[in-house]
């Protein structure tokens, strides 16, 4: 479970095509050492900090790996499906949804990061790329990278490792909460576990937790 930090990105607010929101999707690689605390990285920004940013979602990690089995479902934008493109901080190779779980406690650099849900691709990622689908086809892939909260601020750079140093839900990985977040009909027993999750952001345990709750109340 240790990686090593290939690329970090940070990025000003700018207007996205075509309507011109400001974003902070558009990110640029590092030229050294980026300082993070409990709001993620210094320098960057987020347009929307209703769902990106802020202490539950301060730093987005996006595997590297993932690019290569996005350009081959989508071709046409092969040549844009490169690291940083879709707003990571991040980026790196060895660590998927299917073997990092919620919760996990990793040292990377001088920070200690905790993952804390996955990230929920939304429309600025299609606008972004040209590609109307393709968040859903990341949805439907489940390649949606995660958020980690800042529980040691510190610094990080391009060549740092990234160290498992706690995993109190092993059983728990991000892949599982992903299928049960978009099954039509998931069991709520499901439901409640991974609400249960040491570390998982509290409003998705919260919204788990009420899903679990409907589910029961309409099988009855």
């Amino acid at each position: 479970m240790n990686s090593r930090l290939d690329a970090v990105f940070v990025g000003r607010l700018r207007p996205l095509p075509p309507e011109g929101q400001q974003t902070g999707i558009f990110k640029l690689p590092a030229g050294g050492p980026v300082q993070v605390g409990a709001d993620g990285l210094d320098g960057d920004a987020q347009g929307d900090r209703r769902v990106h940013g802020g202490p539950e979602k301060a730093v987005h990690y996006y595997p590297a790996e993932h690019y290569a089995h996005l350009a081959e479902r989508v071709p046409d934008v092969a040549a844009l499906l490169v690291p940083g493109v879709l707003g990571e901080n991040l980026s790196g190779h060895g660590l998927t949804e299917a073997a990092v779980c919620i919760g996990d406690v990793f040292a990377v650099g001088g920070c200690r990061l905790q993952v804390s849900q996955p990230r929920q691709p939304c429309w600025k990622i299609s606008h972004r790329l040209g590609h109307g689908p393709m968040s859903r086809l990341i949805a439907d892939l489940g390649c949606t990278g995660w958020y980690f909260r800042v529980l040691q601020g510190g610094t990080v750079a391009a060549g740092d490792g990234v160290e498992l140093v706690e995993r109190p839900a092993p059983e728990l990985s991000l892949a599982r909460l992903w299928a049960a977040h978009t099954a039509h009909r998931p069991a709520s027993a499901e439901l409640r576990r991974l609400a249960a999750a040491p570390g998982l952001n509290p409003d998705w345990a919260h919204r788990l937790g009420e899903r679990a709750a409907w589910l029961d109340s309409a099988s009855r």
